[in-house]
């Protein structure tokens, strides 16, 4: 009879473990994200994104350049303005480069910098067995001593040469020496990461709590103007800056010198200024294009210069007007164009009352050096043969709807439909300094003169001794970078009587040497040869 032994149902195996979608796919993501690859392309994204920042004017450095391309491209100027061309730095699309490069670097960099202490305080590995095996490698290298002695020679000369060396001894008797060189190039990547880091900060810091404006300033004590928003021709304030934030002083363009080259290109620009700060005593600076006016908590940057007639408009009741008009450069001879405009003349004495029918402006171009073939450009920059070309027009000029206008040109539309008539004739009416001119109701524009204009940017970044800094360390660290090579050498010394065919009391010793590069490092070889060579020193 066959018994049949029952055995015992193995244990069920626990039912596989559920993964997280969610979760899974949260951290692949941030696995590409942090990776380094991901970071050039974000960096190269936002290098491609800063572009449209230097092919079109931005409103943040010059606002007459916007102003103008929105003259010159009716039609493409809105669309840019829709999609942030003239204010590229600051839109949603640049940001998130920005934030997801930040990011990136961060989750890329860290790990990194924690391997790297690592691996700075482990001693460099054991010699490996075979190393005939290594790119480089030398065998039977007799030297006199005994192998703990040898060992600590080839370590101490290792030393000298920038080595972190390890010496070990093993249970055969047989002495080890681990070299490793080259760190510098891991901690200049870091350094570099890191800078790029501070730089990314800085801007980010700089945005937050920065401000930056634009001012034309004509020459003169009553053209002079004070820290304040509503005396700026655009202004721009970071998020955590208010109004009552910017510090306190004034300036007064007391005197501008030009000098140009016989071709008009311009040679030099100084301007002179009168500053006031926190309320204490008038003082003289001058500054140039590229060494601005520093103050406490702003610098004063010069970006341009140009001219601003002086019109005096007599209107038909005797009551004189004087307007000094700034007229905008359109070319490098300071050929410059710009309108004045009288919305107050030939009020009725009688009444008090104002006529908008009865306003006047003049529309036309300055040239500072009359050509003289009578063509509507200057001939050279400076002041050598000034003339005036003006058109009048008559009419409502459109001040007082409240609709927003350039204060540097009329308003087509109205001169289209008639609202403003042409008053001059065909042709625009040349004026040199000094003369006169009389319209057909008897108002009378005299050409008074001229003053010279600065056009400024006032600027204040808090993060610009940051940037300084990370531009200084990341360039440091590029250069650590491109001079580091890492690599590892090991020497193997053992006593010579453990050579075949070898006397049992030879009392010297037989080194094995071999080098791994463990980046690409043509010059390796050579440096191998010389450390072979040292360890040579003192051979029988």
């Amino acid at each position: 009879m066959t018994v049949v032994e029952e055995r015992p149902a193995p244990p069920a195996s626990p039912p596989p473990r559920r993964t997280n979608r969610v979760w899974a796919l949260l951290r692949n993501s941030w696995r590409q994200l942090t990776s380094m690859r991901t970071a050039l392309v974000l960096l190269f994204l936002l290098a491609v994104a800063a572009i449209p920042g230097s092919v079109f004017p931005q409103r943040s450095v010059n606002a007459e350049r916007v102003t103008r391309y929105y003259q010159e491209h009716p039609d493409l100027a809105p669309v840019l303005e829709r999609l942030g061309g003239f204010e590229v730095y600051a839109s949603p699309w640049f940001a998130s480069i920005y934030l997801l490069l930040f990011t990136s670097l961060i989750g890329c960099v860290v790990p990194r910098l924690i391997d790297h202490v690592r691996a700075l305080r482990m001693a460099p590995p054991d010699a490996p067995k075979r190393m005939e095996r290594l790119p480089q490698h030398a065998e039977d290298l007799a030297r006199t001593g005994a192998p703990a002695e040898v060992a600590a020679g080839l370590a101490a000369d290792l030393r000298r040469r920038r080595f972190r060396t390890k010496v070990r001894e093993r249970e055969d008797g047989v002495w080890t020496v681990s070299a490793e060189k080259g760190f510098l190039k891991e901690t200049g990547n870091l350094l570099f990461h890191f800078s790029l880091l501070a730089v990314l900060i800085g801007v980010g810091f700089g945005h937050w709590y920065g401000w930056h404006a634009n001012r034309l300033l004509v020459g003169g004590a009553d053209q002079g103007f004070c820290n304040t928003l509503t005396q700026y021709d655009d202004s721009t304030l970071g998020p955590r800056v208010h109004a009552a934030d910017l510090p306190i002083f004034c300036l007064e363009l007391s005197d501008f010198d030009a000098t140009f080259q016989s071709t008009g290109q311009p040679k030099t620009f100084m301007a002179t200024v009168q500053v006031t700060q926190d309320n204490g005593p008038a003082e003289t600076r001058k500054f140039t294009v590229n060494d601005p006016l520093r103050l406490d908590d702003a610098n004063v940057y010069l970006l341009g210069h140009g001219y601003a007639p002086i019109l005096k408009f007599t209107d038909r009741h005797g009551v004189s007007q004087t307007k000094v008009v700034p007229f905008l450069p359109i070319d490098g001879m300071q050929t410059s164009e710009g309108v004045a405009q009288f919305p107050d003349a030939n009020i009725d004495p009688k009444t008090d009352k104002r006529d908008p029918a009865l306003q006047v402006g003049f529309e036309g171009r300055y040239l500072p050096t009359s050509p003289t073939d009578g063509s509507a450009t200057s001939a050279f920059p400076a002041e050598n043969n000034p003339m005036l070309y003006l058109t009048a027009y008559r009419g409502d000029l459109g001040l007082d709807v409240g609709t927003p206008g350039s204060v540097y040109s009329l308003d087509q539309g109205q001169i289209a439909s008639g609202e403003l008539k042409n008053v001059s004739g065909t042709r625009p009416h040349a004026l040199k300094l000094g003369d006169t001119w009389t319209l057909d109701d008897g108002t009378k524009l005299e050409f008074v003169g001229t003053r010279e204009f600065a056009t400024l940017s006032i600027r204040h970044d808090p993060a610009q001794g940051l940037l300084l800094v990370g531009a200084v360390l990341g360039l440091l660290g590029l250069m650590l970078s491109l001079a580091g090579h890492r690599r590892r050498v090991w020497f193997r010394v053992r006593p010579q009587a453990d050579l075949p065919g070898s006397p049992p009391a030879g009392g010297g010793s037989v080194v094995t040497a071999g080098g791994l590069p463990r980046t690409d490092y043509p010059g390796f070889p050579e440096e191998f040869k010389a450390l072979v060579k040292a360890a040579e020193e003192g051979k029988p």
